[in-house]
């Protein structure tokens, strides 16, 4: 017996309205990884800041990931991903 066909829908393409909106999102989470590097937050526990650090940089991955960008600048977001990266707290 045959295998049944595998229909997927097709992606959804935000608007350029939704589009200029995402692109501002990732700015928290580029904020988020710098004050937890540099230690201008309120968390003091080391685990604390490292999850905080890792949960943005994946915040940032899925963001950049997206199909729908055209020539939004990503030199900041791609920045603090490198940055996060190379963190430990």
């Amino acid at each position: 017996m045959a295998e049944p066909e595998l229909i997927l829908p097709e992606p959804i393409v935000p608007s350029s309205e939704q589009i200029a909106i995402n692109y501002t999102a990732p700015g928290d989470s580029v904020k988020m990884i710098y004050d937890a590097i540099a230690g201008d937050t309120i968390l003091e526990e080391a685990v604390d800041k490292q999850s905080c650090v890792d949960t943005n940089v994946a915040q940032l991955e899925l963001m950049v990931a997206h199909s729908y960008w055209t020539s939004e600048d990503m030199t900041a977001v791609n920045a603090a991903i490198t940055a996060g990266k190379g963190y430990t707290a």
